[in-house]
């Protein structure tokens, strides 16, 4: 970077000097001692700015000579999350399933998950599904009715569809819950797969 800054004094200057004897030449000889004494002075100023910048560019490249880098900043990393928690696992549907322990005995939930086997499925994998669907169709509630005509825990439509697992439709969570294992086995193939087509539409 110096001898570039050499080299610009150098033409400043000689620029200045030429200018000077342009004021002075034979022929050209000024009337005053004001043109002479300008030219001095507009020489003399260019010179010392150029000196300035000099010295700056000194100063700039012994500081960029002590310059170094320390490192490049590290990004956190952030922790993997599993979703369906730490025991979960992929079913056959492609639904995350969630091992759980068995519900409370003498509840709906308890009777579905108790069902879940004679119809070829582990409870232990596949109740977790099951149990997404019911929450958000009826809250395992036997007597929920929606507007659209839906009933039961399985939220069969019409309700009266469950008559095929039994008369006591209306009122039996056993008959409603084996009903709608059935409609999930036809239509899905298992409880997991009712859930996957669950959450990409919000009804199975």
């Amino acid at each position: 970077m110096l001898p570039v800054t050499a080299t610009a004094v150098t033409a400043v200057t000689g620029i200045a000097i030429a200018g000077y004897l342009m004021v002075v030449r034979p022929g050209n000889v000024p009337n005053s001692g004001a043109a002479i004494a300008a030219a001095a002075v507009s020489s003399s100023q260019a010179v010392a700015v150029l000196e300035q910048q000099r010295q700056q560019m000194i100063v700039l490249s012994a500081a960029s000579h002590t310059m170094h880098l320390i490192g490049a900043p590290k990004v956190a990393s952030q922790p993997l999350q599993r979703s369906g928690g730490s025991l979960g696992g992929t079913a056959a549907g492609g639904a995350t399933a969630v091992a759980a322990p068995p519900p409370n005995p003498g509840t709906a939930q308890s009777i579905a998950y108790n069902m879940l086997s004679s119809f070829g499925w582990s409870p232990g994998t596949y109740f977790s599904c099951l149990n997404n669907i019911y929450t958000r169709e009826s809250g395992w509630r036997y007597n929920a009715e929606n507007a659209s005509g839906a009933y039961g825990i399985p939220q069969a439509l019409p309700g009266d569809k469950m008559a095929t697992a039994g008369s006591d439709w209306m009122t039996n969570p056993a008959t409603q819950i084996k009903w709608g294992l059935g409609y999930i086995q036809s239509r899905y193939g298992d409880p997991c797969s009712a859930w996957s087509f669950w959450e990409a539409h919000g009804y199975y």
